[in-house]
């Protein structure tokens, strides 16, 4: 059949088995925009390309499809860059689709023209310039074929002005044309024998489960692999909800602001089995001092991962999926009893240090991210920013599955938890998704409170307000003797700005208040945000500090006075 330019794209799309994008219209895209209603997708109009490209983002990973994202050529293009890096860092399928100029006047300086292509191939898994409307159909193909196979990533499409508006005959190809790309997904044989033998010999063996296995969807097999062997679980930030953390094997997120007895448990383990994490600075701290007694088993999807950062003694490139299925007949039953028994005392002492089990002067953070926690019973999609709020959920919400934290991991990105959790709501409807947000980054896509109120999204958003950029000021307090510089942050009352949107404002400021709030919101059909006015000067604990090893932790006080005299101590040092 003879479609135009845009029609093939929306067509291919369809084919693919998109529902929804996320984007904003322009020039170089409008006649993407004028065929789009013939089409069975739902459009959601942004406030920012930055927000369109996260909402694509939180799409992907709270539903396993692609998320698919959409702008026009020149700013609007690079405002997606943030995203799309966003993606790239934590392994997320989405394909932006952008406008460019027409065909003769590329290169030539015209009018919101941009090498988009050029500036995205660092933070593309691939990217495509379409000036030639033969070539559309198998880009698509191609495009949505890389974005979800071998390790995902984002796919950007640009497509000349031109192209769009041309005919031409149409055929979606059945397959993709990539003879030099072939994931590999079944792992070796001989190398997952071995590592099978490894793990039966181990006496302190730990698991390290990371995004991949998520990705894979390898949380029933990690699981067995755990309660079979006797082995404990940490996970990496983006692993969270890979095993249920009130499972007793779960060790909860390890890494410089990880759970104690998670860092202590890798730093004494002798085999280490490492399942879809990439082993980043913020999981390792010091790296030539990591896990320093044991055997590393690496099992990654993608071969460049494989010591990269930390030398694997047995490595292995395959799904996580396919590689544990393949191990699991081969290990034996253990239970591993003293050393898990030195685990749970390593924990216990983590427990003497928990905030909430000391008085507390105001409201503090941690209290009211387990209460949310109390409340959902742990089983809502919650969409985390970055800095201290993003700590304090990893720390204080137990996850009990799989896509049940959304979070921006490797490139950190502030002002993403809003417009992920837009696409995060429309990808799970029944779901009740949370928004943990400090006041920072909240204000970085505030404008995407429109968007919440125009597509009736019932998102319960919580700002943890301390008036600062949280995790920065920590490091001032904690390196640079509390010189708060570029720090102190003047904010709006956020719940008279949720109430100028149409959504519901909360405001909070004592403990006995908390409970309650969360309960309103949760009976209330529509968005809700509430304001919580947290302790200004709480800090994340514990924390490793750059240059340390995983086992050297500044640890919480376990009192005031024993407080007062580590900011002495670190006052002094600044000096």
């Amino acid at each position: 059949m003879k479609l135009t330019g845009a029609q093939m794209v929306w067509e291919s799309l369809v084919r693919e088995g998109v529902d929804t994008v996320f984007g904003i219209s322009g020039g170089t895209v409008i006649h993407l925009y004028d065929a789009l209603p013939n089409y069975p997708i739902r459009h959601i109009l942004m406030r920012h390309e930055q927000a369109a490209a996260h909402a694509a983002d939180g799409y992907a990973r709270a539903s396993g499809k692609v998320g698919v994202c959409l702008a026009t050529s020149g700013p609007g293009a690079t405002n997606l860059v943030t995203g799309i890096a966003t993606a790239m860092m934590d392994s997320s399928p989405i394909v932006a689709i952008t406008g460019q100029v027409a065909t003769p006047f590329i290169g030539k300086d015209a009018f919101q023209e941009v090498d988009i292509t050029g500036i995205t191939q660092p933070i593309t898994k691939h990217n495509y310039l379409v000036t030639d409307l033969a070539e559309l159909p198998m880009v698509l193909r191609e495009a949505f074929y890389l974005a979800r196979t071998g390790r995902p990533g984002p796919v950007l499409v640009d497509i000349a002005k031109d192209v769009q508006a041309a005919r031409g005959e149409y055929t979606y190809p059945d397959e993709p044309s990539l003879p030099g790309y072939r994931p590999t997904f079944a792992g070796n044989p001989r190398q997952i024998a071995q590592a099978a033998a490894l793990i039966n010999a181990a006496r302190q063996p730990v698991i390290l489960a990371g995004r991949g296995v998520i990705l894979a969807g390898a949380e029933q097999s990690l699981r067995e692999l755990a309660e079979r062997a006797g082995i404990p679980v940490a996970t990496t930030l983006l692993g969270i909800g890979a095993l249920p953390e009130t499972h007793p094997l779960s060790l909860g997120m390890a890494g410089m602001h990880g759970e104690a007895y998670a860092n202590l448990a890798i730093q004494e383990a002798d085999l280490l089995v490492a399942i879809g994490a990439r082993f980043d600075d913020r999981v390792t701290g010091a790296v030539e001092r990591f896990a320093p007694k044991a055997q590393v088993i690496h099992i990654d999807i993608d071969p460049a991962e494989i010591g990269k950062n930390v030398a694997a003694d047995l490595p292995i490139v395959g799904d996580a999926e396919q590689v544990l299925r393949s191990l699991l007949p081969l290990v034996e039953p253990a239970s591993h009893g003293a050393w898990l028994q030195r685990i749970d005392e390593w924990r216990a002492q983590s427990a003497e240090r928990d905030i909430l089990r000391q008085p507390q002067d105001g409201l503090v953070p941690q209290y009211v991210v387990r209460s949310l926690w109390e409340a959902t019973r742990g089983q809502a999609l919650v969409v985390s920013d970055v800095g201290q709020n993003q700590m304090w959920e990893a720390q204080y919400y137990l996850h009990e599955r799989p896509r049940g934290l959304i979070s921006s991991g490797g490139l950190g990105t502030m002002g993403f938890a809003l417009p992920a959790a837009i696409g995060a709501q429309l990808a799970q409807p029944e779901a009740t998704v949370w928004v943990t947000v400090g006041d920072g980054g909240f204000q970085m896509n505030i404008q995407e409170l429109a968007t919440v109120v125009q597509e009736r999204l019932p998102l319960k958003i919580a700002i943890l307000n301390n008036g600062f950029l949280g995790m920065v000021r920590q490091w001032q307090e904690i390196f640079f003797g509390r010189r708060y510089s570029g720090t102190p942050l003047l904010g709006p009352d956020f719940s008279k700005v949720a109430e100028a949107y149409g959504i519901v404002g909360l405001r909070v400021s004592e403990p006995g208040q908390v409970a309650p709030a969360i309960a309103e919101a949760m009976a209330q059909p529509g968005p809700v945000l509430i304001d919580f006015r947290i302790a200004q000067e709480e800090n994340v604990y514990p924390m490793v500090e750059p240059g340390a090893a995983l086992g050297e932790m500044i640890r919480r006080p376990r009192c005031r006075a024993e407080a007062q005299a580590e900011v002495g101590a670190q006052e002094e040092a600044g000096r």
